[in-house]
């Protein structure tokens, strides 16, 4: 494999295991924060039982979290030297405000929050949990108005080789980073939700503390349609976006190498020939593409745009071996997108069922199976959506402006990726390891072990019969 290849994979490794934490502690960061406000406002000993167990399965994803987004700054240094150095500007002044603002504000008060419930009023502990997913929530604006750059540069001039910031409000304002925003915080919502609901389907399968398995169920079917719902209408708003700010990638999320026709039909499935750039409809919805891009007009295909492309970036060359033209990666676009917005779909009405049916739900075990399944699957589909952010910029870091080849370190060598890519495997499968086990430990300890437990009466130990 070339260096651009290596290094390219380990940017995804790290990249897409970091994105299977983050997301889920963002969501129950919200959804613990939820149980508590009940809790104080109820009075409900059972939501303070929520709030400590699953409060302690945020914990885990937090710390897992933070430990692979080390690894991926770690990365970035070591293999994408020019790029750092081309974006430094940029974006140093978001990253910074994210280090020494939201992610400290997280960090701090998950700690009070965390070591707190015996020494402040109730009112005060949940202040802590609600600043801690309020900075969650913070970081993830921070890094992703960086990313949006990437996607769609704002506000810079390009001098001596580098990108210089001239307007911070514009990486505020870029359209790219409220959509994406929006975006990943229904995506956390919906992955915490199906944690939650998939997970107590799963104990219920098993019989176990029906009470409190029961009531959390409730609560992630509650806000996993919440979620889904948001989803689609933010998912729907950046696919017209992405219409006219990346068009490439829109096309091959539809499979569309050639314009399409006004009013055209939405493709469900399809055969595709990257090498001849042709797509075989497999099902389609009439009209449903017209509708879903927001434009009766044609929409132009892969083949146009590339010629575009040509025309106004010039050829690219192929420094490395690598496929020298603008194409995306199409079949991983196309499938992506439906196993992403599939998902979301069936969530919706599989939530949206059992919710109606919560009251007669235990005796429906195919239906508790089916929501147990939601427990694993929305790793996939946050996955699958991150494939095609990153996969839908090639051949470009910063779309339009700086390319792959120019991004990677000169300096580094085939054999010294290989090794990293080994190690960071390795390192990234043990602490999925210990993170699947400590979860499993908490499953196993039960929700009854946070259960308030009564002082018992002052007794002196000395007194005489005592044994």
């Amino acid at each position: 494999m070339s260096i651009l290849s290596l290094a390219r994979f380990q940017f995804a490794m790290t990249t897409v295991f970091h994105f299977f934490f983050v997301p889920l502690s963002i969501g129950l960061a919200f959804m613990v924060a939820v149980m508590e406000t009940r809790y104080v406002r109820r009075g409900d000993e059972e939501y303070k039982k929520m709030t400590k167990f699953w409060g302690q399965m945020f914990l885990l994803s937090f710390a897992v979290g933070v430990v692979t987004g080390i690894i991926q700054e770690f990365q970035f240094g070591m293999n994408w030297s020019n790029y750092s150095r081309f974006v430094g500007d940029i974006f140093g002044a978001p990253l910074a405000v994210e280090a020494l603002l939201a992610f400290f504000m997280e960090s701090t008060f998950i700690g009070i929050w965390m070591f707190g419930w015996d020494r402040f009023s109730k009112k005060a502990h949940l202040a802590f949990i609600w600043l801690t997913a309020i900075g969650s929530m913070l970081s993830a604006l921070w890094i992703l108005a960086a990313n949006s750059f990437m996607q769609k540069p704002v506000g810079f001039t390009v001098r001596n080789g580098r990108a210089e910031l001239d307007n911070f409000f514009a990486l505020l304002t870029n359209d790219q980073t409220w959509y994406a925003y929006t975006h990943v915080l229904a995506a956390a919502l919906l992955v915490a939700a199906c944690f939650i609901a998939g997970t107590s389907a799963i104990q219920m399968l098993k019989k176990k503390e029906l009470s409190f398995y029961k009531k959390s169920l409730k609560m992630g079917l509650t806000y996993g349609v919440i979620a889904a719902v948001a989803l689609f209408i933010i998912g729907d708003l950046q696919m017209r976006a992405l219409l006219h700010d990346q068009p490439m990638k829109f096309a091959a999320m539809e499979g569309l190498y050639e314009d399409s026709e006004p009013n055209a039909p939405w493709t469900i499935m399809a055969s595709i020939d990257v090498k001849n750039k042709t797509t075989k409809p497999i099902g389609q919805v009439p009209y449903m593409l017209g509708i879903l891009s927001g434009t009766s007009k044609p929409i132009k295909g892969m083949n146009t745009i590339q010629k575009e492309f040509v025309e106004k970036y010039g050829k690219l060359k192929s420094t490395y071996g690598e496929r020298a033209d603008y194409y995306v990666p199409t079949k991983t676009l196309f499938w992506s997108f439906r196993i992403m917005s599939g998902f979301s779909f069936g969530v919706m009405f599989l939530f949206l069922l059992s919710r109606l049916i919560l009251r007669w739900i235990e005796k429906q075990r195919w239906l508790l199976f089916l929501i147990a399944l939601c427990a694993f699957v929305p790793f996939v589909a946050t996955t699958a959506g991150w494939l095609i952010t990153e996969f839908g910029r090639y051949p470009w870091t910063v779309y339009g402006v700086f390319t792959i080849a120019d991004s990677v370190s000169p300096n580094v060598s085939a054999a010294s990726l290989l090794f990293t890519n080994i190690v960071y495997f390795m390192l990234f499968t043990v602490l999925a390891a210990v993170l699947i086990f400590l979860m499993k430990l908490e499953f196993k300890k039960g929700p009854s072990s946070y259960a308030p437990v009564s002082k018992p009466a002052d007794v002196d130990p000395f007194e005489k019969g005592d044994k």
